[in-house]
């Protein structure tokens, strides 16, 4: 996959592993599904839902586009048992947000996430975004089948700071920090919550690795008691995985600002990748 949204097809033909004009039918196949992964579980649900009918899409717009002031806000997310769902930055999140909010930001690979971490199409999802975003949050949900939004946080997460009510915040640190703790602490624990090809591929010596896709199955191997330095490539999944656990109750995660790619440049870390034990017979 690449960033790019749009190309011509004679440099795909030159650039894109899967439209080699030397491969045959079967090298094709095995290229395109080597470490194919299995689908996200709202997959299903949308077939389901393209054979059945969806709700018209202005009164999806309708019901998630409505403006709940902080009162009214709190009481929909207690009374209604609806996910809140914030999509600010991830290190804009970090220093304050609602009490058992989850962060999936708008800016990143947001429908995917959501799609993988949020298993139920039809979750009560209440929305902290950014203002003047929030018919975009609804729109991009709905585009996967999350059609129920049922409002938004007027004013976002600063009339919540205004209205003097609880919040939280997760620390977030930069490299060098993790370095210098690192440096007094050999035994640290790092948790790197990119893929498991990614992990593979290269990571910090003696990390661990729990990926954010399997966050559910993975949950219990995380000590409610040990403090977690947590990382990924870029620094916006260590934030959904943060704030996942965070929301249930785990206060022991760390975040790592800038992920792998901060870790990697600062060439400080000793890394290594995983060897296969049949490659060292």
């Amino acid at each position: 996959m690449s960033k790019e949204t749009f190309d011509t097809l004679g440099n795909q033909k030159e650039v894109n592993y899967a439209l080699r004009a030397d491969m045959t039918k079967e090298e094709f196949i095995k290229e395109v599904v080597t470490g194919l992964m299995p689908p996200p579980g709202y997959f299903p649900l949308n077939v389901k839902m393209n054979r059945e009918g969806y709700d018209n899409i202005k009164e999806v717009l309708d019901r998630g586009t409505q403006a709940l002031g902080p009162d009214a806000f709190e009481a929909a997310a207690n009374e209604t048992g609806a996910l809140m769902l914030d999509t600010r930055d991830p290190q804009i999140f970090a220093k304050g947000f609602i009490p058992n909010s989850i962060n999936i930001g708008i800016d990143g690979s947001f429908a995917p996430w959501v799609g993988t971490l949020i298993p139920d199409i039809k979750q009560e999802i209440l929305l902290i975004a950014d203002e003047g975003r929030e018919k975009e949050v609804v729109t991009r949900l709905a585009r996967v089948g999350y059609d129920f939004s049922i409002g938004y946080l007027k004013g976002g997460f600063k009339a919540w700071l205004q209205s003097a009510k609880e919040i939280d915040a997760i620390e977030s640190i930069s490299v060098d920090e993790l370095w210098n703790l690192k440096s007094k602490n050999e035994s640290l624990s790092i948790l790197d919550v990119r893929k498991k090809s990614e992990f593979e591929s290269e990571h910090i010596k003696d990390a661990e690795n729990l990926p954010l896709d399997f966050i559910n199955e993975s949950m219990a191997e995380v000590n409610k008691d040990k403090t977690y330095y947590v990382h990924c490539a870029g620094g916006y999944r260590s934030m959904i995985f943060a704030s996942i656990l965070r929301a249930r109750g785990f206060t022991n995660l760390i975040d790592v600002k800038d992920g792998f790619k901060s870790i990697k440049e600062s060439g400080k870390f000793e890394l290594t990748e995983y060897v296969c034990p049949t490659t060292l017979l």
